[in-house]
């Protein structure tokens, strides 16, 4: 489904064709290798930006209309044009500059798109400000190439949704297999990495909503400490548990964008080291059921962590019970909260001021906004007391105990240990607009989620055709700790295998 607002805002860029965007090279490139092409004169901003527009005009609209890209930049070639003239005059701003990126359509861009979160209610919500980790990739050098479909409002409006679908954008497809999800909500920034339509993308969670599309894309993502990058001008579910995040297809990438969104107050990117797992004790986290086609890749994952010097010792899940309960409590009663107080800073042409009249918005306009799943956590929430409710403190407080505390923080204890390893989910399932999303297989994202520690996915290689990834999870503020983890297990398992856009997935299993 393709709404006719989205087919008016496309055509407000002239989109080259494949033969126009010239030889330079930019599926699978890294940002180091885009930069090089730069530095030695083979391609320049401008160029680069061309050929992600003809990718994404021959993959993502025809082709295996993946409908991972929601809205495209009107002002990205002058963007790009403007950073070359820049480059030409001596002044290069970092590694980003003149690199096309994509930004999640929930999150404020000071330029002709609207900010949707997929949602037809937002249509109008042009806002002219860039959220705060925007300005920081604009000074950094980087080109907002356009927003990214998702999981419409983050995927928090239903209890049996389907993930990657929007109204305003349709159902994101994975480019590993055409008929699987590309989980939620960073649904479409995961597809459009994958598929090399940028060089990387900004997504963000609220519980899995980086890591999971990163899994299943095949990519690396990290859901940072919470705060880390600055999560103001994007819509809002949880200011407990949202985050912003990279998502990239190595780990050296996703550092670099992380170091760009944080102004560059940080330097992750220049600490990544292949040695950073010696001697480090990691705590392993085996789920109880695993298919025994994740449980060899895990295991075999685990023999690289081992190759590279870490120390593994296995963990036992604590006994986390109410965990589940109070997190609902918290989003719900915090979705009102922060979403109402959102929507009141949205531009007048935006007409539905508070969660009730987005309900009854969905409701005027179901045959657009619900042909497949209902509100029911929208009506949950609209229902709650506020932030003064005890019960909602109570959760809070229960959550941040049983998730941080009693969870990550008494295994890494327990095992003497650094971090923590799992698998992050099980491989995409079927997009399904009947029963809704069927996790297949374990989640390691709602402790660090909860507790708003930092935790990065990897690829560790294909099941059934079909990407995996290895969680690395540690304490608060550890940020540098899964980075560095990550790089070290990534730079031995190259486990990384690029997208064949097939209709359906093979069902074998590769390395």
């Amino acid at each position: 489904m393709r709404h006719p607002i989205l087919s008016a805002v496309l055509l407000a860029v002239a989109i080259p064709s494949a033969a126009s965007a010239g030889r330079v090279t930019v599926e699978e490139a890294s940002i180091d290798a885009l930069q090089a092409q730069m530095t030695a004169h083979r391609a320049s901003s401008v160029a680069l930006t061309r050929a992600y527009l003809a990718r994404i005009a021959a993959m993502d609209r025809k082709g295996p209309a993946l409908a991972s890209v929601i809205a495209l930049n009107p002002d990205a070639l002058a963007q790009a044009k403007a950073l070359d003239t820049e480059r030409k005059a001596g002044r290069v701003r970092g590694p980003l500059h003149g690199v096309p990126l994509l930004i999640k359509d929930n999150i404020e861009t000071a330029d002709r798109t609207a900010t949707t979160a997929g949602s037809l209610a937002l249509a109008g919500n042009v806002t002219a400000r860039d959220a705060p980790l925007v300005a920081a990739l604009r000074r950094a050098g980087a080109v907002i190439l356009g927003k990214t479909n998702l999981s419409e409002w983050a995927n928090i409006r239903s209890t049996h949704s389907m993930s990657g679908w929007s109204a305003t954008g349709g159902l994101v497809r994975n480019p590993y297999a055409l008929d699987r999800t590309a989980c939620g909500s960073s649904s479409g920034s995961g597809a459009a990495v994958a598929a090399s339509f940028a060089a990387a993308a900004v997504g963000t969670e609220t519980d899995g909503s980086v890591v999971c599309p990163s899994s299943v894309n095949g990519l690396v993502g990290l859901k940072p400490t919470l705060g880390l990058i600055d999560g103001a001008r994007i819509v809002p579910i949880s200011h407990s548990q949202d985050t912003p995040g990279p998502m990239a297809r190595s780990v050296r990438d996703a550092a670099l964008l992380l170091d760009a969104t944080t102004g560059g107050t940080h330097a992750f990117a220049a600490g990544l080291s292949a040695g950073a797992l010696s001697g480090v004790r990691v705590g392993v986290i085996r789920p109880k059921d695993l298919r025994p086609d994740l449980a060899a890749r895990f295991d075999a994952a685990i023999d690289v962590l081992r190759a590279a010097g870490a120390v593994p010792v296995a963990v036992v899940m604590p006994d986390l019970d109410g965990l589940g309960a109070a997190e609902q409590l918290v989003l719900e009663t915090e979705l009102k909260a922060d979403l109402d107080a959102y929507l009141a800073t949205t531009p007048p042409a935006v007409t539905t001021r508070t969660l009730a009249e987005v309900i009854a918005f969905n409701r005027a306009h179901a045959a657009e906004e619900m042909p497949y799943f209902a509100q029911e956590f929208f009506e949950a929430a609209v229902k709650t007391r506020g932030l003064d409710d005890p019960a909602y403190k109570a959760a809070r407080a229960t959550s941040l105990r049983l998730a941080g505390r009693q969870g990550i923080d008494a295994m890494l204890a327990k095992a003497g240990a650094r971090l923590l390893v799992a698998p992050t989910y099980g491989a995409a399932w079927l997009s399904d607009p009947v029963y809704g999303d069927q996790y297949d297989g374990p989640s390691a994202a709602t402790l660090p989620a909860v507790a708003g520690y930092p935790h990065l996915t990897v690829p560790m290689g294909l099941v059934r055709g079909l990407p995996v990834g290895l969680s690395f999870i540690a304490t608060k503020g550890a940020d540098a700790t899964v980075l560095g983890a990550g790089y070290a297990y990534e730079q031995r398992a190259h486990a990384r295998v690029a997208p064949r856009y097939l209709p359906r997935t093979e069902g074998r299993t590769e390395r």
